[in-house]
């Protein structure tokens, strides 16, 4: 009985909306703290003139008669408002105000103009002002935090807030971003003033917390921060440190300032610059030093944290998304305008001769070495970065356009193995490119993308809904399907050419060439292929860290922001072989699965980048 029902496609497809359904319910339910806090999506004209997006997170006991502190937290390059959930979870259940932006450029905020990243603070600035006119927040209190960048935005608005008629900011917590240690002649300085000032710092941090010589070579490793002069100086309020005593970290420190008492700290963890994200020690930092800075309306213990919950169901909603692609496919070979794609019994994978097993095994090797070189490579070349970081918005985001074009890379590659492939083995060994859909004819070919094109539509009208219900999305760390603004299609329509070369290659590589039984299996088939189609990313993520951990420092010449971006690649590497394969068995249509996957991909790209006009 059991195994007739998980053989059914309809019970797939209603468990896949289920799981989608108790991922929003779930996630929104922590967000609000079971109902005690109110979440908005705002989307106002900011005093910089720009469209600027953010949620927020207003306790519902918060009023004009009892104003609560607030504080405005913000993701890094890159990312989104989402990115800052455990801050955000942890801190409205606190009893605090809080706005989790998406910076300019960011999500659904207006593009970003090159070189005016500091207009508005990147809108962090343009919202602490936002949050001075609601009447239920105590101007006096007012936080201000972000990572990487973000704590990048945080010193652009303290600067701002220095040049104000009446500050606003009274907090500021940097988290993998260095604090402002010198003025522009290079003596030590104090731009906080008296504004309680904190710093997470992340160990491993591959970008920042390093001390340089006049060449500009890094003399200390970030492992090595809290011995530096920077950090000193900051932990001595801006004094130069040959005249300070030396002071240490997780120390709070405190001095009378323009008459008020103001703190400085410094957390170091052994973490990277990414992990700092969804770390619950640097969490658990961040509510102490506002408990201590701001002081919090509900005190709760900052080992108790359940962000990690919301965590869960909204990776539950990412596994539900996954499996609705399949089987929401499947699902539509019932109707009459795709029931010709739809096989009638799934061919047999056969179990492969010796000679098949080496081409299998060599060619899977060659594969993962191009895919690392390549992406080494390409990492390296002035002509790509270019493209990554200074592509403006007509073009469409530059990290799509890098990825992009390292996919079209391995997909071309791809095809050249399989090319060879067929003319030296395949062939004389009675490989039928048609038998096995690689040449499924023209009719049926437009027919599958017509059907993954629906079946991409369908999904992600599932998650526009349910963000709409309960301003929730799917995601699992740095891996985020969510809602997007039409001009993200834009973008989308114009690197999509890009995926469809790798995903298409892919999936035929996957269905038309390598589908056999291992050990009898054609499980154990498709999960070597999902390793394998990460393995690349996989060995230079591993290579990258290991060397960071040993040495202190990143390999020279492969920039820790390339293997950063390899974060999210890993996963959807792995699980864009299952999907082409389950699709496949419905279709023996390899195109079907490959669109869908580089349509998802591309939207997943574009709706988690930067864009600059």
């Amino acid at each position: 009985m059991r195994q007739r029902l998980l053989r059914r496609n309809s019970f797939w497809l209603v468990f896949s909306l289920v799981l989608m359904l108790v991922s929003a319910v779930g996630a929104s339910l922590v967000q609000t703290a079971g109902g005690n806090v109110e979440v908005k999506d705002m989307q106002w004209e900011a005093a910089s003139g720009r469209e600027m997006n953010a949620l927020l997170f207003k306790p519902v006991a918060a009023s004009a008669d009892d104003p609560r502190p607030a504080i405005v937290v913000s993701h890094g390059w890159w990312n989104n408002r989402e990115m800052q959930t455990a801050n955000y979870v942890e801190l409205a259940r606190r009893g605090y105000v809080v706005v989790s932006i998406d910076m300019y450029g960011h999500g659904d905020s207006d593009p970003l103009p090159a070189g005016e990243e500091a207009v508005g603070g990147t809108g962090m600035h343009d919202t602490v002002k936002l949050l001075a006119d609601l009447p239920y927040v105590d101007t006096e209190r007012i936080g201000v935090s972000g990572h990487s960048n973000g704590a990048r935005a945080a010193n652009f608005s303290v600067a701002l807030d220095n040049e104000a008629d009446t500050p606003l900011i009274a907090s500021v917590l940097l988290v993998d971003n260095d604090a402002v240690y010198t003025d522009e002649e290079g003596a030590y300085t104090n731009v906080y003033g008296s504004r309680d000032t904190g710093i997470v710092q992340a160990q491993y941090d591959e970008f920042f917390f390093r001390s340089y010589d006049a060449e500009g070579n890094a003399l200390t490793p970030p492992r090595e921060f809290l011995s530096t002069p920077n950090a000193q100086s900051f932990l001595s309020f801006g004094a130069d440190p040959a005249e300070a005593e030396e002071r240490d970290g997780f120390e709070v420190y405190t001095e009378n300032v323009d008459g008020e008492e103001a703190m400085r700290v410094i957390y170091s963890l052994p973490q990277t610059h990414p992990w700092s994200t969804i770390s619950s020690a640097a969490v658990g930092h961040l509510v102490d030093f506002f408990e201590e800075s701001l002081g919090a309306p509900n005190p709760i213990p900052a080992s108790n944290q359940i962000w990690q919950i919301k965590e869960v169901f909204t990776t539950i909603g990412l596994v539900g998304f996954g499996i609705f692609l399949v089987a929401f496919t499947r699902a539509m070979l019932t109707v009459p305008a795709f029931a010709r794609l739809r096989v009638s019994e799934t061919l047999p994978a056969a179990a492969p001769t010796r000679k098949g097993l080496a081409w299998f095994w060599g060619g899977l090797a060659l594969s993962v070495g191009i895919s690392a070189v390549s992406y080494v490579l390409l990492s390296q070349a002035p002509w790509a970065g270019g493209i990554a970081f200074g592509v403006t918005n007509l073009i469409a985001p530059g990290v799509p356009w890098f990825i992009g074009i390292w996919a079209a890379i391995n997909g071309l590659a791809a095809i050249v193995i399989m090319v060879v492939s067929y003319l030296v083995f395949g062939r004389e060994s009675g490989q039928d490119l048609r038998a096995s859909g690689v040449l499924p004819g023209w009719g049926r070919f437009f027919q599958g993308i017509a059907l993954a094109l629906v079946t991409v539509v369908a999904a992600f009208l599932i998650v526009f809904v349910l963000d709409y219900f309960f301003t929730t999305d799917f995601r699992l760390w740095v891996v985020a399907v969510k809602v997007f603004t039409p001009d993200k299609i834009w973008f989308a329509l114009l690197v999509l050419p890009l995926f469809l070369v790798y995903f298409f290659a892919n999936s035929v590589a996957i269905n038309g060439f390598n589908r056999f039984t291992l050990a009898g299996k054609e499980w154990l088939n498709t999960l070597v292929l999902a390793v394998f189609n990460a393995l690349g990313p996989i060995i230079l993520v591993v290579l990258q860290y290991t060397t960071f951990f040993i040495t202190g420092e990143t390999i020279p010449g492969f920039g820790g922001i390339f293997s950063i971006w390899l974060f999210p690649v890993i996963l959807i590497l792995a699980v864009a072989a299952v999907i082409s394969r389950k699709i496949y068995r419905a279709t023996n249509n390899p195109y079907i699965g490959g669109f869908v996957n580089a349509a998802v991909v591309t939207l997943i790209s574009v709706s988690n980048s930067l864009v600059f006009v």
